[in-house]
């Protein structure tokens, strides 16, 4: 007996990560009926004196380490096969990233941002302690400046950077053209607004609260913001927007 087809059956989705990270997303989306439309809008590249400096710094120094996201978690894996006795990830992707390296992930807040994270870190010990923050070159300085508030000698690196990658004429088209659009980041969506100014699909669905502040910054509505913070979360909210029941 064939089912019936769900909400995203047919409905075409702009998925607008770096091309070496859509598989997962994209895969999603086809597995609920939907297709999906690969227009990669950002490229991450490599800081390599950045990357040098992570790699000849010893875990075993650290008390702590926290990253940011997924891409922080795989450059630490590059050059790392173990870590401090604690970790944090500020979401659920970013701990799934981490996990598939072998890194156990200690503490992930329930609300999957940098303030959520740091609202359920611990006080430093009164001697002072080691945190070592792995995030990306243009982070903001909300985690480094929230640690050092709670007490940790924060050793802040940054291997990585995100920069604009310009579509295809065909992806170009193609884009414009979708039902929805999916940013999983700022980045992705300051990109977007660089090559297609304000002018995007009828659906913008955000990850999480500072990605939608950071696109309605940049002059984009945002119609959805997922409850998780995650790949799934995105889908999900998709989904339960054009149909409740789901």
């Amino acid at each position: 007996m064939v089912g019936t087809p769900g909400p995203l059956a047919g409905r075409r989705v702009v998925v607008t990560r770096a091309i070496d990270q859509a598989d997962e997303l994209a895969a999603m989306l086809r597995e609920r009926g939907a297709e999906p439309v690969l227009v990669p809008l950002v490229q991450i590249i490599d800081v390599a004196d950045e990357l040098a400096r992570l790699s000849a710094l010893r875990p075993a120094e650290f008390e702590w380490l926290v990253v940011t996201s997924p891409n922080g978690a795989r450059s630490y894996a590059r050059v790392h096969s173990w870590a401090p006795a604690h970790v944090a990830a500020v979401g659920t992707a970013t701990a799934a990233a981490l996990a598939e390296h072998g890194v156990s992930v200690t503490l992930v807040p329930a609300v999957q941002r940098a303030e959520g994270l740091l609202s359920e870190f611990p006080d430093a010990p009164a001697d002072g302690g080691t945190v070592l923050l792995v995030q990306a070159v243009d982070a903001e300085p909300t985690m480094a400046d929230g640690l050092e508030a709670l007490g940790w000698r924060v050793t802040a690196v940054t291997p990585y950077r995100t920069v604009t990658a310009r579509p295809t004429p065909g992806e170009f088209l193609a884009a414009l053209a979708a039902d929805a659009v999916l940013f999983a980041s700022g980045s992705a969506a300051s990109s977007w607004v660089r090559i297609f100014g304000t002018s995007a699909p009828p659906l913008v669905v955000a990850i999480g609260p500072r990605t939608a502040a950071a696109t309605r910054g940049f002059g984009l509505k945002v119609d959805l913001i997922a409850t998780d913070h995650s790949m799934k979360g995105l889908v999900d909210a998709l989904e339960h927007h054009l149909d409740p029941r789901v």
